[in-house]
């Protein structure tokens, strides 16, 4: 038997690929035409650095770690198309898979040490490697470029990373570590409480958004609005909800780097479900199409829009019953989305509204007081969650700020969250009169907290019932 079917492959190979003989190797690492370097500079790198300079003073004396992330398995050895992490990219803006970002002490400051994929054509690697091999992914930025790219004070090749790293333990630094990231890096420090610090004080830092920030959410919006009209534009002629998420996906993809996150395309009772990502159903045009879909912007900020949509055109009188409720909820949320107010009371002024809609319809038999007493909270059966949560680099954006800071702090001039609120009335609910059930309404828009009035980056999209209709035709 030919030695080489005896070498397995190794995990950046396929189970299929052939070991390369060393003439072949040989003959590949020749020939090649040098490509002179790109010395540009990132276009947002003094804001970048100014992020950078402001971790750096929290935490003196101290090394700090950050992942960009790898690739994950999406069936054996195919993988996600990589999306470098919210925090590292919020500090580089941008990041290749494997990279790691070093904070050095040096004084009452840092230094960068930055490490990503070198060039690999003319090596066995560039060929044969199915994740970090050039003729099989694309060209890397490079080491040389990389660093001027990014502005850091050193860059390095991933392969000197073992070696740092080892240093770093033997020499037992002071290590904070953005744990979660990358299982590699994680499995080669201790876990600490420090780790969790840096992790929460990136999250309170992405809470205020600057003005670039906000211009990126509006630019993640509009071309929102344009794949919810791609969804309107095809609705007539379709016949399954992986139609609607498809004409989604296409401008994304057209004029961005994704979806934010899968999209939800649920028509009829399927709305009932909150995160409905199957999108296998069929439609129906007698009912309704809950489309709750954001784009991601090459920059990775994105949008997270929500519309109930009459597939046929027209709300019937139930429908348009639970979408005005549903409107007058977000609008009375949308008052309170000014500085000074905590992050829950527009959830508490929609609910109000919500449930007194729902005692007046007949479905709640008791006093307002009582639906929205803290022990009760009966109105829950029918709204299932809050109306707002941060949005940024992440459509859950700054999960780990302190409860203090986010869910039970106050709002902001620069924060921007979603509110959202939405009536769910199960198909097989037997509190909900007949004629209501089956229907799910949410009506969602991104806004940013002002030292004026709030503004709805969304309202580019219409929302009320009338606009709806006339948007549809």
């Amino acid at each position: 038997m030919d030695s080489q079917a005896l070498q397995k492959p190794s995990p950046r190979q396929a189970a299929h690929d052939q070991a390369p003989p060393a003439a072949l190797v040989e003959f590949m690492s020749q020939g090649w035409l040098e490509r002179p370097a790109e010395r540009s500079a990132h276009p947002q790198l003094a804001r970048l650095h100014a992020r950078r300079d402001a971790l750096s003073r929290t935490f003196p004396g101290e090394y700090l770690a950050l992942p960009a992330g790898c690739e994950h398995v999406r069936a054996n050895d195919t993988y996600f198309r990589f999306r470098p992490s919210s925090d590292f990219a919020y500090l580089m803006g941008g990041g290749e898979p494997g990279a790691l970002l070093v904070f050095e002490p040096e004084g009452a400051r840092h230094r960068t040490h930055l490490f990503v994929p070198g060039h690999n054509r003319g090596t066995a690697e560039g060929f044969t490697d199915r994740i970090h091999g050039e003729l099989w992914v694309g060209r890397h930025r490079g080491v040389e470029e990389s660093g001027a790219y990014y502005g850091v004070d050193q860059c390095e090749s991933l392969g000197a990373i073992d070696e740092y790293l080892d240093d770093l333990r033997a020499r037992r630094a002071s290590v904070r570590l953005l744990r979660g990231v990358n299982p590699a890096f994680d499995a080669r420090f201790e876990e600490r409480d420090a780790d969790a610090e840096l992790a929460t004080h990136l999250a309170e830092l992405r809470l205020i958004k600057d003005a670039y920030e906000i211009e990126e959410l509006r630019k993640a919006v509009a071309i929102t609005k344009r794949g919810f009209e791609d969804v309107i534009a095809i609705l007539p002629l379709s016949r399954s909800e992986r139609e609607v998420e498809a004409a989604f996906w296409r401008r994304a993809r057209i004029e961005a780097n994704d979806v934010g996150y899968l999209t939800i395309a649920a028509s009829g009772h399927h709305a009932c479900t909150l995160h409905w990502t199957r999108n296998d159903g069929a439609l129906d045009r007698a009912s309704l199409l809950l489309l709750d879909a954001g784009v991601e912007c090459d920059s990775l900020y994105t949008a997270d829009v929500t519309r109930t949509l009459p597939i046929g055109g027209r709300f019937s009188p139930e429908q348009r019953t639970v979408y005005e409720l549903v409107y007058a909820a977000q609008q009375a949320a949308m008052e309170a989305c000014t500085p000074g107010n905590d992050f829950l009371e527009p959830n508490r002024r929609a609910m109000s509204v919500l449930t007194q809609g729902l005692i007046e319809l007949g479905i709640l038999r008791c006093s307002l007081d009582e639906a929205l007493g803290s022990e009760n909270q009966l109105y829950r059966r029918y709204t299932l969650h809050n109306v707002s949560h941060m949005l940024g680099l992440d459509v859950h954006d700054c999960a780990r700020a302190r409860s203090e800071q986010y869910k039970y702090g106050t709002l902001r001039a620069g924060m921007v969250l979603t509110v959202e609120p939405g009536l769910y009335f199960q198909p097989d609910d037997a509190t909900v009169p007949e004629r209501f059930r089956g229907i799910g309404v949410r009506i969602e828009d991104d806004v940013a907290i002002t030292n004026a009035a709030p503004e709805n980056l969304s309202a580019i999209l219409p929302s009320t019932a009338d606009a709806v209709e006339a948007w549809m035709g």
